[in-house]
């Protein structure tokens, strides 16, 4: 009898030491190659963690699994106008600032944003641009407007993101129009241009490093984190914001309400905003930091790279990609038709 019990207590004992375990995980759903095993090593290191990543390869994607009823998310990546929407559909859960102390080494250019105006839903983790990436030793001169997306001479030699807003918005800024348009004429006149565009794609891309490292296309649509990180490999790649304007965006780190971690989220958020470790996040993904200490823990050449950290011209030729509301039946409907062909 006594062996029974103690027997009873083992298998107790077991059962809550692997509840215990099973606490200690913190799931993230995000961008391919936007977490390092650096740092998520350091985390659970530090903090005696295992971190699950997750990917997604657009805006929409996320908010389709996130609407679809997914759970188990503790820390997501959404740009900045897919927050402003998970905020409408209240998916988001509010920050607790009092465990994110690291908050106040955030740049003041970086908070109070249009999509969340008091910073209670997300933390900035990036930021960057699109535009495309050539490879000088095929393509010259360079490319200076998104027309040469259009041309003959480059049939199945270059990608589009696999991205909506980003592709029907280079589309727009080619006719003279806003990223934000919600005009049904102009988003009608877009689709009928990339649909035009269509037989001479490779490929439909978010992760254009990939195809740039491998030679696979000589020039992509592209963020500009995926460019620089190709030049690593490949240095004759080249980036260049196209003269008609393009987008600039802030990748930020919220959690979902149905979160089951939160406490443990915001202490990774907090982490992140250490300024050696966030710039880790600039050395590892290439785009800006938002953090402006941790400069000081880069490289010379991320600190004040002028594809990173755009000059004032180009700044002022870029629109922050905006929730249509809505409109966005518009943008749904015309993007499943560009894809169609």
């Amino acid at each position: 009898m006594r062996n029974k019990y103690i027997f009873l207590v083992l298998i107790l004992l077991t059962f809550f030491v692997g509840c215990n375990r099973e606490k200690k995980q913190l799931n993230v759903f995000t961008w391919a190659g936007y977490v390092s095993d650096d740092i998520r090593e350091g985390f659970e290191k530090e903090f005696g963690v295992t971190i699950l990543v997750d990917t997604f390869a657009s805006n929409e994607d996320l908010l389709t699994k996130l609407m679809a009823g997914a759970t188990g998310y503790d820390i997501i990546m959404p740009s900045d106008y897919m927050v402003s929407i998970l905020i409408k559909q209240n998916l988001l859960a509010e920050l607790n600032r009092d465990n994110i102390p690291n908050f106040q080494n955030i740049s003041p250019l970086f908070l109070g944003k249009y999509f969340d105006s008091e910073n209670q839903y997300s933390i900035p983790y990036t930021f960057g641009t699109a535009g495309i990436a050539y490879d000088s030793a095929v393509i010259s001169p360079a490319p200076e407007s998104w027309a040469v997306l259009w041309d003959d001479q480059y049939k199945n030699q270059f990608s589009m993101l696999d991205d909506q807003r980003e592709t029907i918005g280079a589309a727009l800024k080619l006719l003279g129009y806003s990223l934000n348009s919600t005009d049904p004429e102009e988003i009608r006149a877009a689709k009928e241009k990339l649909i035009a565009q269509a037989p001479l794609v490779k490929q439909y891309k978010s992760e254009a490093e990939e195809l740039l490292i491998a030679g696979d296309v000589v020039m992509a649509h592209c963020w500009s984190g995926d460019a620089f990180r190709a030049i690593e490999t490949r240095p004759t790649i080249r980036y260049v914001i196209p003269k008609e304007g393009s987008s600039q965006f802030i990748d930020a780190v919220c959690i979902p309400k149905s979160a089951p971690h939160k406490a443990l989220a915001e202490q990774f958020i907090d982490y992140l905003l250490r300024p050696e470790v966030n710039a880790k996040i600039t050395a590892f993904t290439k785009y800006g930091t938002c953090v402006p200490t941790a400069k000081e823990f880069l490289p010379e050449n991320l600190r004040e790279h002028k594809f990173i950290y755009p000059p004032k011209a180009v700044l002022e030729s870029l629109e922050w990609l905006r929730d249509p509301g809505d409109f966005t039946r518009h943008y749904d409907r015309a993007w499943e038709e560009i894809k169609a062909k």
